[in-house]
């Protein structure tokens, strides 16, 4: 295969790999999936990891139809690469795709549960000696790929573990693992170590001597003047002399004496000249003769070196989404025909930013995620809350500003993603059918027809040209006006139901919205009040079929009970009138530091 028919590869990619790597070897390297290659090559990581996804999930990527979905698929990989144990773990976390053989997904969320079940039964001191076993790995460029998996391998079974993820590291018999550690410590990364062969290291020895000598020929010549003052014969103290600085042998700095030299400087000088290039020459001989056996040995163990290295990087690679998996609480999502639900689902970037997150349930299509303890409190393990409906294939979503509507839609999208994947997702229960797109639209403040447009173009082709499409909309109405939004808006849910799709669409259009068609729904999110630092108190569990309102009456209240300048509060004041002075002042009653205290 031409590298340029790969997805980013162009002339001048073309031509780097192929003079880094060959072009066998950079197919290869695409093929099989090696960041770690394309970037020794020359290729930034980035780069490298775009061409990747490409080459091996392209079909996948067409999952990600807009540039909201794309962005919340680089954060969640962003997170999830955070906890890689290896940087090629780390890199095949950032190469993932979605998938769109739901077998697949299937398949790689059985490992990853797996992985995870496996780490979440060690105890901590296990957990610190698996990090430190994979830790070999970081040491690549000192020790090698082959002998840091290797390495890894052998540490992993000294820790005794041999079961779930595990049990791959320990089919490797550990006497073909310790022969083979021990054939690639003794070929140190292409070179003969030190301590194999005797010969070679006296080789080395003296080779290391006669350059130092050489280094320092001013002071050796004035101690070979010095004994020839005594009367002996210079060329005889030149060799002594050479023979005992270097252990290089007397009859080997005899062999490299000149017959005829200009003087005694010339002849001392060329003495250590061809004793050097003499024994650079026989360690070069030497060290290809042992590294032969030595490649020999290799070869010998070449079945268990392929075996630890295919099993340590998807060891590395599961053991580190079971990390991520574990940190986040997620769960296995159950795959299912024609649905999108979730029972307690959290936000992952909340939850990674360290913010507190209420759980949330929610659905489109059919689904079944009922279950959980009702007395439960929100964001624990057994929260239920209400159930969504069955059966609606697309919801308007209403509410209060500031309402976590938004974060709803993000959160479908990171479990859409999540699932699709084939990775846990940060829910207690969750059915996801496979999407060919995944619309996800954030609501963008630009008023002005270029901006509808190109929204439009974004949103409406993968309802129209594809199946089994995913929308998540969020206030259509901020790029157009009112009226106009709101038919729009009643025109994209119903070619939403029309085309078969699951969609949520945000909005505070409701009650400006013509009759919604069969399998359509609206439902509301309400802010209930100011807490004690005036700050909207939402519950952002939605309440299905109830249309939720904005609760103008809450900002007003907030504005006015942080006013100290007497004009603006009198401002203020008029706004309240406007949008119910009685809500206003019945808020501020609620919200009180008096009312507070009797609470």
């Amino acid at each position: 295969m031409r590298l340029e028919e790969y997805w980013g590869v162009g002339p001048k990619t073309r031509e780097r790999l192929e003079a880094e790597l060959g072009t066998e070897r950079a197919v290869e390297a695409i093929e099989s999936g090696e960041v770690r290659s394309l970037v020794s090559a020359g290729l930034s990581r980035g780069r490298a990891t775009r061409i990747l996804r490409r080459a091996n999930g392209g079909e996948g990527m067409s999952v990600l139809a807009t540039r909201d979905t794309r962005a919340v698929y680089k954060e969640l990989l962003d997170v999830a690469s955070d906890y890689a144990v290896t940087e090629d773990a780390a890199d095949r976390i950032r190469g993932l795709t979605p998938l769109l053989d739901r077998d697949e997904a299937a398949s790689r969320l059985e490992s990853v549960v797996d992985a995870a079940e496996s780490w979440a039964e060690l105890d901590e001191s296990t957990r610190e000696t698996v990090l430190a076993a994979f830790a070999e790995d970081a040491e690549n460029d000192r020790i090698g790929e082959d002998e840091a998996a290797v390495r890894t391998a052998l540490a992993l079974h000294e820790a005794g573990l041999s079961e779930g993820a595990f049990a791959r590291i320990a089919d490797i018999d550990r006497e073909d693992l310790e022969f083979a550690a021990g054939a690639l410590a003794d070929l140190d990364g292409g070179d003969v170590a030190r301590g194999v062969d005797e010969e070679l290291d006296d080789l080395r020895d003296a080779l290391d001597g006669a350059e130092a000598l050489s280094a320092d020929s001013l002071d050796a010549m004035e101690e070979i003047r010095e004994e020839t003052r005594a009367g002996a014969e210079f060329g005889e103290v030149v060799v002594d002399y050479v023979a005992s600085e270097t252990d290089a042998g007397f009859q080997r700095v005899r062999d490299a004496t000149p017959e005829e030299a200009v003087d005694a400087t010339d002849f001392f000088n060329v003495t250590l000249r061809e004793l050097i290039a003499d024994l650079r020459e026989a360690v070069e001989e030497r060290e290809r003769s042992v590294a032969r056996r030595l490649r020999g040995r290799i070869a010998e163990s070449q079945d268990a070196i392929d075996a630890a290295k295919d099993a340590v990087s998807d060891l590395a690679f599961h053991l580190s989404l079971a990390r991520f998996a574990a940190d986040f609480d997620l769960s296995r999502p159950e795959f299912v025909e024609e649905g999108f639900a979730v029972r307690a689902a959290r936000n992952v970037s909340l939850e990674a930013g360290g913010e507190n997150v209420q759980p949330v349930n929610y659905a489109v299509g059919d689904h079944d995620v009922s279950g959980g303890d009702p007395s439960a409190p929100a964001g624990s393990s057994a929260h239920a809350g209400p159930s969504p409906p069955a059966g609606d294939r697309v919801s308007v979503l209403t509410g209060a500003n500031s309402g976590g509507k938004t974060t709803l839609l993000e959160t479908l999208c990171q479990v859409a993603l999540l699932a699709q994947m084939g990775l846990p997702v940060p829910a207690e229960r969750a059915q996801v059918s496979i999407s060919e797109d995944i619309v996800f639209h954030r609501r963008h403040a630009s008023f002005n027809a270029g901006v509808l447009e190109s929204t439009l173009r974004s949103i409406v082709p993968p309802l129209t040209e594809g199946a089994n499409t995913l929308m998540l909309v969020d206030e259509f109405e901020a790029i157009t006006e009112p009226g106009s939004a709101a038919d729009l808006l009643h025109g994209l849910v119903r070619l939403t139901v029309d085309r078969g799709a699951l969609g949520v669409f945000v909005t505070h259009l409701a009650d400006d919205l013509k009759p919604l068609p069969e399998k359509a729904r609206k439902d509301g999110i309400f802010a209930e009040g100011l807490d004690e630092d005036l700050e909207l108190e939402v519950d952002y569990q939605p309440r299905f079929e109830t249309v939720g309102k904005s609760t103008p009456e809450f900002i007003v209240s907030r504005l006015l009970a942080s006013s100290e300048d007497r004009a603006e509060r009198a401002g203020f004041e008029i706004l309240a009138r406007a949008v119910g002075e009685e809500a206003v002042q019945r808020t501020l009653d609620d919200w009180s530091p008096e009312a507070s205290a009797d609470d």
